[in-house]
C-alpha cells in the first residue's frame, strides 16, 4: 500500500512500533522536500538532509523527561502530521541557533560575535598555508571548514562561496557567523587569538 493511501493516525502507529518501512517511505520519501526546505534554510549541524531526518527522527521518538512520552506520542492531531513535523524541525533548529549564539556569546573575556568578526579574518589571513589548514583541522564541523576555506583562503566573495556550497545568502550569513565563531575558537586553542 502506498504511504500516500495511510491516514496520519496509521503512520504515527506504524512509526511508533518502529515499522521501518512506512517510517522510511514517511519520513525520508514523502517529506524529504520539508526537510530539505528547512535544511538550506535554518542553522544545523547536520553534513547532509539525511542526518537531519535522523536526528528528527530521534528527537521525536525520546520519551520527554517531565512525562516519559515521545513526542510523536503525544502527537494530538490538531493539525496534519506534516504540518506538525514542519513546526517540530522548524522548533529543533531554532533551538539550536539559540543554543549556538548563547554558547559563542559565552567566551568568558567578554568578547562578542561582532569583535570576533575582524579579528578572525585577519587572524586566519595572517598565517601560512599550512598553519592555517591545522587550525581548520580542529573545526569540529566539516561544513564551517569549508566555508572559511573558501572565502578566507581561497579569496572567495561570499556570493561564490555561497554558491559552492549551495546555501541561499541567508543562510550562508547566518552558517558564516557560526564558522567564524568556531575558527575563534580553533584559534584561541592554538594561541594565535
Amino acid at each position: 500500500m502506498e504511504i500516500e493511501n495511510y491516514t496520519d493516525q496509521e503512520i504515527v502507529k506504524a512509526i511508533l512500533d518502529r515499522d521501518t518501512t512506512i517510517t522510511k517511505e514517511f519520513l525520508y520519501r514523502k517529506c524529504y522536500p520539508l526537510f530539505k526546505a528547512v535544511y538550506d534554510k535554518y542553522y544545523t549541524d547536520c553534513e547532509s538532509c539525511f542526518e537531519l531526518i535522523n536526528e528528527i527522527y530521534v528527537y521525536i521518538m525520546i520519551p520527554q523527561k517531565k512525562t516519559g512520552i515521545s513526542k510523536l506520542a503525544a502527537f494530538e492531531f490538531r493539525c496534519t502530521l506534516t504540518m506538525w513535523l514542519k513546526i517540530v524541525v522548524e522548533n529543533y533548529c531554532h533551538q539550536l541557533f539559540a543554543k549556538r549564539i548563547e554558547t559563542n556569546n559565552n567566551y568568558g573575556d567578554g568578547d562578542s560575535l561582532e569583535r570576533i568578526g575582524g579579528s578572525v579574518d585577519k587572524e586566519i589571513r595572517n598565517l601560512s598555508m599550512e598553519d592555517a589548514y591545522k587550525v581548520l583541522k580542529q573545526m569540529p564541523n566539516e561544513r564551517y571548514r569549508r566555508l572559511i576555506e573558501l572565502r578566507y583562503l581561497l579569496d572567495r566573495t561570499n556570493e561564490e562561496t555561497a554558491e559552492l556550497l549551495s546555501m541561499t545568502m541567508s543562510n550562508y550569513y547566518n552558517k558564516h557567523k557560526l564558522a567564524k565563531a568556531q575558527l575563534y575558537v580553533a584559534l584561541r586553542k592554538e594561541g594565535v587569538v
